[in-house]
């Protein structure tokens, strides 16, 4: 099996690259991909730089063809609403160019993309289900829902096999990461680890989903291997609870107080802060799984673990 990994410097594509040598055994070829990379890659994995929105490097990585793409590659959703044309070129053009190169070169092959929660917009108090329609009120989910729409329809029609994973929040990110809207969720961590006051920009009462990126990783990892399923797009499940209780689990791991001073950004908080509770049984029936509970959140994203 060729294995080809987009965005691969990032956070959750650092965290899939370290754990891919011994989940797939049966890889012949693992190639990773960003604009640059910040440190080595394991060892046996091939490293390309270069821009997915460049025809060139994107025609001399796709040569070969593979068999299974992580497509993880994205601008942050803050930093595309600010600047139109690079989202626009990252987050719709890039992955179309991709799934339709990967799809010419090995039609049917599997190629797992990773969405975002993004693509709902405002929701309301209900439960979101897997019947809940999207509404993105931010460029980023937009073209988030666009590609998703693109990639079911590329396996209806056989020329691809793809899965979109709704992602929220991954924690806890670099303190250093810079153009995520949802920054917050992760600076709580580490800030609290740290024994630092933070002033955290929406109320202690905000209701987030929450996952690790262990977790994440294990979603991914689960995706690449239902490759007969119907199902192209999928809510995994998530921790649903508040940023104060949150605050609390951090505090109780590492064993500091947490100093927070908790403010009131409406709009952050309307966007990433007032999530509804979450019904996955169609992602739990497919074997996805959550972060077992905020204990378990808080040691994984403390410890950094893939």
């Amino acid at each position: 099996m060729r294995i080809l990994v987009t965005g691969a410097d990032g956070f959750l594509g650092r965290g899939l690259v370290a754990r891919l040598p011994l989940a797939v055994h049966h890889a012949k070829r693992i190639v990773v991909t960003d604009r640059a990379f910040a440190q080595p890659v394991p060892d046996g994995i091939e490293a390309l730089v270069g821009d997915l929105g460049d025809p060139g490097f994107l025609d001399t990585l796709l040569e070969p063809g593979f068999d299974l793409v992580f497509h993880l590659a994205s601008v942050p959703g803050g930093l595309a609403e600010r600047e139109q044309a690079l989202g626009h070129g990252a987050n719709l053009l890039a992955p179309i160019a991709l799934a339709q190169g990967v799809a010419l070169r090995q039609p049917g092959a599997r190629l797992v993309f990773a969405s975002s929660i993004a693509v709902y917009g405002a929701l309301g108090a209900a439960t979101v289900t897997a019947q809940t329609l999207a509404a993105p009120q931010l460029t980023y989910g937009a073209h988030k829902l666009m590609t998703e729409i693109l990639l079911s329809d590329l396996t209806r029609r056989g020329a691809l096999s793809a899965i979109s994973l709704r992602f929220p929040g991954i924690v806890a990110r670099p303190a250093t990461d810079s153009g995520h809207g949802s920054a917050f969720m992760s600076l709580l961590f580490h800030r609290i680890a740290a024994g630092e006051a933070y002033a955290c920009p929406v109320p202690a009462s905000s209701t987030c989903w929450w996952v690790s990126r262990q977790a994440a990783v294990d979603m991914l990892l689960h995706s690449a291997e239902l490759k007969d399923s119907a199902v192209t797009v999928v809510q995994p499940p998530v921790l649903f609870a508040t940023a104060g209780e949150v605050a609390t689990a951090v505090a109780r791991h590492v064993g500091k107080t947490a100093l927070v001073e908790w403010g009131e950004d409406d709009r952050l908080r309307r966007l990433f802060g007032a999530m509804p509770p979450l019904d996955a049984a169609t992602a739990l029936a497919a074997g996805f799984k959550a972060d077992v509970d905020l204990d378990a959140l808080a040691k994984a994203a403390i410890s950094g673990e893939s």
